[in-house]
């Protein structure tokens, strides 16, 4: 089994919670979609949408988050022989749905200093002209690609879209927090896939320093964030690159890529 990933990506982040959480065994592929490696023919041909994460078992092909996890939980089932491990039940499918519905693209970007974000977007559209050059039968998909980066570009000066991605965010918390009063994770007092779901949510507003806004003002989600912040997939998959200074470095490590890049027109 195979995983195409970065830990920068949300999506990714829960999936390798979920690989983890299970044991289950992969191999696992580094795609790092600031610097355009999504873009290359190779991985564009397998996802068109270039969005991350992929998996890959055999000739089976998964991309949707979800059904990545169901897969890995049915794998597990398999493995334990039923006896250990079940499948999410359907208030932890509705949570897990509830959590993927909002999408954090246009939240994130709007808290990136806008140098860097137009530094990023140019670049990414050079990436994407020159592999359209040197891989012509993908021309259209690339085409495709590229207007979508233009139309991200339009709805991030669209006030009603930057509002709405935030109020979709405030609502979930506010949900999150009520049921954290009541039960330790979000279905129970077990762990399930949900927290999984949730989890790499909580490290995305840390990443961006917006804790204190968001985290810090409901007592029960930094409670919850506090315990969660202990388990060893947490560790493995999120805080080996963001906790504390590991951020900073891989942040810079990114950008230093991107400027060097850029420098000697390489894309």
């Amino acid at each position: 089994m195979q995983l195409y990933h970065h830990p920068y990506s949300l999506d990714s982040q829960k999936v390798r919670l979920a690989l983890e959480e299970r044991g289950i065994d992969y191999t696992s592929y580094h795609v790092n979609p600031i610097t355009g490696k999504n873009l290359d023919s190779s991985f564009f041909q397998i996802n068109p949408s270039a969005r991350l994460p992929v998996f890959k078992n055999g000739e089976h092909i998964i991309f949707d988050t979800i059904e990545i996890i169901q897969y890995i939980e049915r794998i597990a089932v398999v493995s334990s022989g039923g006896s250990e491990i079940t499948l999410s039940s359907p208030e932890v499918m509705e949570w897990m749905k509830k959590i993927q519905e909002w999408n954090p693209k246009f939240f994130t970007l709007s808290h990136i200093p806008e140098k860097y974000r137009l530094f990023v977007f140019k670049f990414i559209r050079r990436v994407i002209i020159s592999r359209m050059a040197e891989s012509p039968n993908l021309a259209s998909a690339y085409h495709r690609k590229l207007r979508d980066e233009y139309e991200t570009e339009d709805k991030l000066k669209n006030e009603g879209v930057l509002r709405q991605s935030k109020e979709d965010l405030v609502s979930l918390l506010d949900e999150v927090e009520t049921k954290l009063s009541e039960t330790s994770y979000l279905v129970g007092e077990e762990f399930t896939m949900a927290d999984v779901m949730f989890i790499p949510l909580l490290a995305r507003l840390e990443l961006l320093n917006l804790q204190e806004e968001y985290i810090h003002g409901r007592p029960n989600i930094m409670e919850y964030w506090i315990t969660v912040r202990q388990r060893p997939s947490y560790k493995k998959v999120i805080g080996k690159y963001f906790k504390g200074w590991r951020k900073y470095k891989t942040m810079f490590r990114t950008w230093c890529f991107l400027r060097i890049r850029n420098m000697f027109g390489r894309y």
